[in-house]
C-alpha cells in the first residue's frame, strides 16, 4: 500500500505535464468555474455557521467566570467542526456536479496513452449516466465519510493521543477525494459495487492522491480553482496503469 500512495502522489507531476500536452485545460474550464462557485458557497456558509456552533457550544458553560475563554474556544472548535464538514460537502458536491465532463477526459488519457479506449461513451444518455453514477458514489462516500469523522473528531479532544485522530481524519478525506477520481475511470470498467471494491483493494493509490487533493484545497483561492483538473488526471493515470498492468 505505501508504494500506491507515493505512486499516487507522484502522478501530479505527471498530470501537470499531461494537461499542457494534450491541453486539457480547456476541458476544465466549466469545472473549474464550478469548482469557484461552489467554494465560494461552502466558504460563505461555513463563516455564518462556525460562530452559530461555536455559540451553541459555549452556552452550556453557565458560568460568568471564564466565559471569554471558553467562547474564544468554543469558536475554535466550531470553526474546526465548520472546515471539516465543508470539505466533505464541498468536494462530494464538486464530483457529483462535474461528473458528465470528467468522464471524457479520462477517455482523452486512455486513447493518448494506451491507445484504446474501454466502453467510450458519447451523447446525453452517457453524461446522464455518469452523473447519476456520481450522486450514487457521491452520496455513499460522503455518508460514511461522516460516520468516521464525527468520532475521530471527538477523540482528537483527548491529550496526546488526540492529534493522531487528527491524522485519521485527514486521510479517511484523503481516502474518499482519491477514491472520486478514480472512479471517473473505473465507470468505464465496472459496475457500482465491484468499483468499490477495486478502491478498497488499491486504497493507497486513493490515499495518494487524495493526500494531495487535500494539501491544494487548502491553499486559498488557488487550491479550490486547480485542484480538480490536476486530481482528477493524476487520478485517471494512476487507475490506468494499475487496470493496465493487470490485463
Amino acid at each position: 500500500m505505501i508504494k500506491e500512495i507515493f505512486n499516487g502522489i507522484q502522478d501530479y507531476f505527471s498530470a501537470y505535464r499531461l494537461l499542457n500536452e494534450l491541453n486539457l485545460w480547456r476541458f476544465f474550464k466549466i469545472p473549474i468555474i464550478v469548482s469557484f462557485i461552489l467554494g465560494i458557497v461552502i466558504i460563505g456558509a461555513s463563516w455564518g455557521f462556525s460562530d452559530d456552533i461555536g455559540g451553541y457550544i459555549a452556552s452550556v458553560w453557565t458560568f460568568s467566570w471564564g466565559k471569554q475563554t471558553v467562547i474564544a474556544i468554543s469558536n475554535f472548535i466550531g470553526g474546526l467542526i465548520v472546515l471539516a464538514f465543508g470539505i466533505v460537502i464541498f468536494k462530494h458536491a464538486l464530483m457529483i456536479i462535474v461528473a458528465p465532463f470528467m468522464s471524457p477526459i479520462s477517455e482523452k488519457i486512455e486513447r493518448h496513452i494506451y491507445g484504446i479506449v474501454k466502453k467510450p461513451g458519447t451523447g446525453f444518455k452517457a453524461q446522464t449516466s455518469a452523473f447519476a453514477r456520481g450522486i450514487q458514489i457521491g452520496v455513499r462516500n460522503a455518508f460514511i465519510e461522516i460516520l468516521w469523522i464525527i468520532p475521530f473528531f471527538i477523540f482528537s479532544f483527548i491529550p496526546v493521543i488526540g492529534v493522531v485522530f487528527l491524522v485519521l481524519i485527514f486521510l479517511v478525506q484523503a481516502y474518499y477525494a482519491g477514491f472520486g477520481n478514480m472512479d471517473y475511470t473505473l465507470e468505464r470498467y465496472f459496475p457500482y459495487q465491484r468499483s468499490v471494491q477495486y478502491v478498497r483493494a488499491h486504497r493507497g493509490i486513493a490515499i495518494g492522491n487524495g493526500i494531495v487533493f487535500m494539501l491544494i484545497l487548502l491553499i486559498p483561492v488557488v487550491g479550490i480553482l486547480f485542484v480538480l483538473p490536476l486530481s482528477a488526471v493524476a487520478g485517471t493515470l494512476s487507475t490506468l496503469r494499475e487496470l493496465h498492468t493487470k490485463k
